[in-house]
């Protein structure tokens, strides 16, 4: 027996042509094959949506790819994209409406309650539209920074057109945005955190706010290696792939925020710690605040200062062999040996 989403989805692919001059009315047939822009229905020819073929499988109607992008999915997928609806239960309803078919009975009866837009389910299934970050506008952004080395792993993915709302009554907008995985101490995703950019990749986007995290934050951040006995922790993801050019085989993690930093869960095998600091009052307590945390567990704790405002500034003011010179008469000398010296032979 199919679930309520595959009938769902089964049902728009038989009309997939409808499906199509409805949300993607800017496109137009050809052959077999309905070609617009993108999701947002915005002219061009990159997004392909087949309209005939079986009901599963390959081939399958319905099923569509943007060659520009790298998304792909089914028509449930694309709705919820053009719609902007980040809960299944909300593109269900969509889909429903648009078949002329009566809400689900079963709903009310089953208890579901609807995921809340910011959900750690919203930012899993954020992540999952995403793809990875090579050869993307999040990696140029980062270059931009002198941040050219890439951590290890799927951390960080790139979304071509994140949707950004400036606030509730503010319409819809869509900006390529950096996407970064918060995970918890078993590396379950928990929540994500956004950076849109501008259409060059050159800076952040113009935007009130260009930088929001959603999902469960306290206590998870955005890791970069797996933690055992030391691990580096600051607040700012750029803060931390920075001090990554020159410690890369370190494990660090980004809390996000001051507040976050000073919740942030250590492993229970962790025998050292180090704080990367940000120069304001609030960067402070938040360092104090883990420090004295961890040493009431036993775990060493010391603090990395920038010499200017944050790591990156002084990456891209210094550069690297200054940055290094500077971390290096920070660390315990084993952490030296174990970490600085193998970057620098590395």
């Amino acid at each position: 027996m199919l679930s309520p989403a595959a009938e769902l989805a089964r049902r728009l692919a038989r009309d997939a042509e409808a499906v199509c001059r409805h949300y993607l009315s800017n496109g137009r047939r050809e052959g077999r094959y309905w070609l617009v822009g993108d999701v947002a229905n915005n002219k061009g020819r990159s997004l392909f949506v087949r309209l005939s073929g079986p009901d599963h499988g390959k081939g399958a109607a319905g099923k569509w790819t943007d060659a520009a992008s790298g998304q792909h999915g089914d028509l449930l997928d694309l709705i919820g994209l053009n719609r902007g609806l980040d809960r299944l239960r909300d593109i269900l309803d969509e889909a429903r409406a648009f078949l002329a078919l009566p809400p689900d009975p079963l709903q009310p009866l089953q208890g579901r309650l609807p995921a809340p837009r910011g959900s750690p389910e919203s930012a899993r299934r954020l992540y999952a539209m995403s793809r990875p970050i090579r050869g993307t506008l999040a990696q140029a952004y980062l270059h931009g920074r002198r941040i050219t080395t890439l951590p290890h792993g799927d951390s960080l993915r790139f979304h071509p057109r994140c949707y950004y709302r400036a606030d509730e009554d503010s319409p819809t907008e869509t900006w390529p945005a950096l996407i970064a995985a918060v995970t918890d101490l078993d590396g379950t995703i928990t929540g994500a955190h956004r950076t849109w950019l501008d259409t060059l990749g050159h800076d952040k986007a113009p935007i009130a706010s260009p930088r929001r995290a959603m999902g469960h934050l306290l206590g998870h951040g955005v890791r970069f290696g797996i933690a055992t006995d030391v691990v580096a922790a600051g607040e700012g993801i750029e803060t931390m792939l920075s001090l990554r050019m020159i410690l890369p085989t370190l494990p660090m993690v980004a809390a996000l925020s001051a507040n976050h930093l000073a919740a942030l869960l250590l492993p229970t095998t962790l025998r050292r710690l180090y704080v990367a600091g940000d120069a304001d009052p609030a960067g402070d307590a938040a360092m104090a605040s883990l420090c004295n945390r961890a040493n009431a567990a036993g775990i060493e704790s010391f603090v990395l200062s920038p010499c200017f405002d944050d790591f990156n500034d002084d990456l891209r003011r210094l550069g690297i062999a200054g940055l290094r010179a500077s971390v290096h008469r920070q660390l315990v000398s084993q952490d030296v040996v174990r970490f600085l010296a193998s970057a620098v032979t590395g």
